[in-house]
């Protein structure tokens, strides 16, 4: 089921099940998702359901509409997307997604989490180096030093809830790491990961909540 997942200052607040052709948001009580905030327009933003997937757009509200840190007036929001109003995120997750399930361990401590993970897009008769090479990363530091874990899932959590998270996505042209929550950016090769996913290559090292580890792939 199409959703999005509310929160506030890295919390999750709710969860939101899309299951209107027309979603309204906005801090007046008759909407759809009443968001209570006087940075909020009355009437801010509308999700439609049409032939091209969900679109969000925005209803002249005073101080705009964000897809991952950048102003939008009209767009299609694909799975991951965070819609940004106000000091609120709200996370698109997809229908279609698959679940998964990884373990990575920070600073010694397991996490696992299951969620929704998009498919990696194929493009008939096109081979792409997703679907060839195989894809890990290797903990450098820390009571975990030396552990592999291999990226077979579509997308791979990293981090510890409420302190940092990243996540690394699969996709027809290769990995993506994505800054998913907490204050602190994580770091590609000492480069902190700012507004766009980050493509990784063999050998990179990233940082996150202190964890170096680097990200491998071997054919």
């Amino acid at each position: 089921m199409n959703k999005l997942i509310v929160s506030l200052d890295g919390l999750v607040i709710k969860e939101v099940a899309l299951t209107k052709d027309r979603t309204r948001l906005g801090r007046r009580p008759h909407n759809d998702i009443v968001i209570d905030n006087l940075a909020v327009s009355g009437e801010h933003a509308v999700l439609q359901q049409t032939g091209e997937g969900f679109v969000i757009e925005d209803l002249n509200s005073t101080n705009g509409t964000y897809i991952n840190g950048k102003a939008i007036r009209r767009q299609v929001l694909i799975h991951g997307d965070v819609v940004e109003i106000g000091k609120y995120r709200l996370r698109f997750l997809a229908a279609e997604a698959i679940d998964y399930e990884t373990t990575v361990t920070l600073r010694g401590q397991p996490y696992t989490r299951s969620g929704e993970g998009l498919p990696a897009l194929t493009v008939p008769g096109q081979a792409t180096a997703v679907g060839v090479l195989q894809a890990s990363i290797r903990v450098l530091n820390g009571a975990s030093a030396g552990r592999e874990v291999a990226l077979s899932k579509v997308v791979t959590t990293l981090g510890k809830p409420g302190v940092q998270v990243a996540s690394i996505t699969k996709r027809p042209g290769g990995y993506l790491l994505a800054h998913i929550e907490g204050a602190a950016r994580p770091k590609v090769n000492g480069e902190a990961v700012w507004g766009e996913p980050v493509h990784l290559s063999s050998g990179d090292l990233i940082e996150l909540g202190g964890t170096q580890m680097q990200f491998l792939l071997e054919g």
